[in-house]
């Protein structure tokens, strides 16, 4: 006690003290990442997005999504059993930039893929007061509307490449016949695209056969959104350990 006592009332020998506690932790924090290859757990069923979800992805920031939805998941009961299970680091490997968020206006989407059905996101996104009275979201009418600007899609697989994602030579090539074959369950190299990508869901998302519309590329996305990652086998995994 009298030491303690000692320590607080000489404010040189605290500073010192002080110092050398926090050098110690910060190497305790930092020291790890010089030998590890990754921080992130690897984790089974992870894959890049297709171009149709990647084409999605970036209609879901260009209209502004991640202002009112986030995409994580906290390790809290409340929203464990709300949401589902809490979000993995892993989910968000291939996310350049990721799309955590820090506002709940709306609900949070880590999880929404296969919860609704293509319908209902349709109805939704050009009518959301038609689904869900109180909400305050715009509708995105237009999205079923607008064709899908593709031609840049090769060049948006080789920037995500630059930065990390696994995105191989075969797939930046076969880019836009993947984004097409997405959305034509009938048409020529579904098999070749399912192989590069498992668990793609493949149809027409609006129900529009005539374009693939933004819309098409949005719900793509929504609907892959946390179906990846098999938890029943995550958490047996874990329970091993």
């Amino acid at each position: 006690m009298i030491k303690h006592a000692t320590i607080e009332k000489n404010s040189i020998l605290l500073t010192v003290l002080t110092l050398i506690v926090v050098s110690i932790g910060g190497l305790v924090e930092i020291a790890p990442l010089f030998y590890l290859e990754s921080t992130i757990e690897k984790v089974e069923g992870m894959r890049p997005y297709t171009p149709l979800e990647l084409a999605g992805r970036k209609v879901y920031i260009r209209e502004g999504c991640y202002n009112c939805h986030s995409q994580m998941i906290r390790p809290m009961r409340d929203e464990v059993e709300r949401y589902g299970h809490y979000s993995l680091a892993a989910e968000s490997m291939y996310d350049h930039p990721f799309q955590w968020g820090s506002k709940r206006t709306g609900p949070d989407l880590a999880r929404v893929g296969g919860r609704y059905s293509d319908d209902w996101h349709v109805a939704h996104m050009i009518d959301p007061r038609a689904l869900v009275p109180e909400s305050v979201m715009p509708g995105y009418p237009f999205l079923a509307e607008t064709p899908l600007d593709f031609s840049l899609i090769e060049a948006e697989l080789k920037a995500n490449r630059t930065v990390g994602v696994p995105y191989d030579d075969v797939m930046i090539e076969n880019a836009a016949a993947d984004l097409k074959a997405q959305v034509d369950p009938d048409g020529e190299g579904v098999d070749e695209m399912l192989a590069r990508y498992p668990k793609a869901q493949v149809r027409d998302f609006d129900s529009n056969p005539s374009m693939i519309s933004e819309l098409d590329a949005m719900i793509a996305y929504l609907q892959i959104l946390g179906t990846l990652v098999d938890f029943e086998a995550y958490q047996a995994d874990e329970n091993l350990r």
